[in-house]
């Protein structure tokens, strides 16, 4: 059995216990810690933090996420960090109300109750949790799911703003290859059960904040954004948002009649589908709000007062990659840009 140490992340005062055959991000989320984080895999700089005092050792990682310098200076990855003495970290992004409303990790298990084509390649997926009463989480986090078969795990976002019927909802993009997502075409089926464990990640919804929200996904981007929807809809919140979602051609809109519903229900909420190719002749009429474009490229030419609004960004690499140096060049804060960037494992994409 590995040796415990104390861990203390500064400027919030928390303290936690780390084995050392843990990671400094997974002690935390097992004791309702919910520190900044993204990918979990060294990949990103999500959860960067600063060791003012003890000893760590790192996992691999890449320097794009942090660099050799960083490293050099006492810059660690908290998802790759090992706690090899008592440890005080001084923590790089954070939100304390976050912090401290953050949720245990659980691993529960469920059952799938429907699988559906949204689009040629998006599938919507419905699993049943057989204990309901013990798996709480956040409206925009995320659970991971072990892929039959195998050892792995893939991340996916739920789109229901709680399970209050005792079922979670998913939208997930089907990769060629992919590990899991290319089950859902025939190998799994209602019944089926899996193991899930979470919840992850702190893309959710700011609601002490009372500025303007702008939402932009694309693709399976869909999912946390429609949670965080649904929750403002459950509260009966009147907060403006405006929702850019990025899509090829007209067949690749999904969720249009849930999208109509939640129109409906905000007072003030406008939602705005950009084709990155064509419209059809007829689109004014089905989407009168509709744009050409680049959800990126729409986002910046009808948004002029961004640095005035919450931005809240989901979807696959390319666009948050695109979205986060255009929203720096329009002066928008780092405190108010919230996002949601999802891991590709090369190989066997998700």
């Amino acid at each position: 059995m590995s040796d415990k140490h104390t861990i203390r992340f500064e400027p919030v005062g928390i303290e936690i216990e780390a084995a050392e055959d843990e990671t400094v991000l997974d002690a935390a989320f097992r004791q309702g810690i919910s520190l900044m984080h993204g990918c979990r895999e060294g990949q990103c700089s999500a959860c960067k933090a600063f060791v003012l005092d003890g000893d760590v050792q790192m996992g691999r990682y890449s320097t794009f996420a942090l660099a050799d310098y960083e490293s050099d200076e006492g810059y660690v990855l908290m998802c790759r960090a090992h706690a090899f003495s008592d440890l005080e970290i001084e923590l790089e992004n954070f939100d304390e109300d976050m912090i401290r409303s953050g949720l245990p990790v659980v691993t529960t298990q469920a059952r799938i109750a429907e699988i559906s084509d949204l689009s040629h390649d998006i599938s919507y997926v419905r699993l049943a949790l057989e204990d309901a009463s013990g798996f709480r989480f956040h409206p925009g986090q995320y659970i991971d799911v072990s892929v039959p078969g195998t050892d792995e795990r893939r991340s996916f976002s739920m789109a229901c703003a709680s399970p209050g019927d005792g079922a979670l909802e998913f939208i997930i993009k089907r990769y060629p290859g992919g590990l899991f997502s290319e089950k859902l075409a025939g190998e799994l089926a209602v019944g089926d059960p899996l193991m899930l464990t979470g919840p992850y990640g702190a893309f959710t919804l700011r609601v002490a904040s009372d500025r303007r929200l702008v939402f932009a996904a694309g693709g399976a981007g869909m999912s946390a954004l429609l949670a965080l929807l649904r929750q403002m809809a459950a509260s009966g919140s009147d907060r403006e948002v405006v929702y850019y979602y990025g899509a090829r051609t007209e067949r690749d809109l999904i969720m249009n009649d849930e999208i109509a519903a939640l129109v409906e229900r905000l007072p003030n909420f406008t939602f705005v589908p950009c084709l990155s190719e064509s419209w059809p002749d007829d689109w004014p009429a089905a989407h009168p709000g509709g744009a050409t474009g680049l959800v990126t490229k729409v986002l910046a030419d009808r948004e002029p007062d961004l640095a005035e609004c919450d931005v809240y960004l989901c979807g696959p690499p390319p666009m948050i990659d695109a979205a986060l140096p255009l929203l720096d060049s329009l002066g928008v804060p780092k405190d108010q840009v919230f996002y949601d960037k999802f891991t590709i494992t090369a190989a066997a994409a998700e």
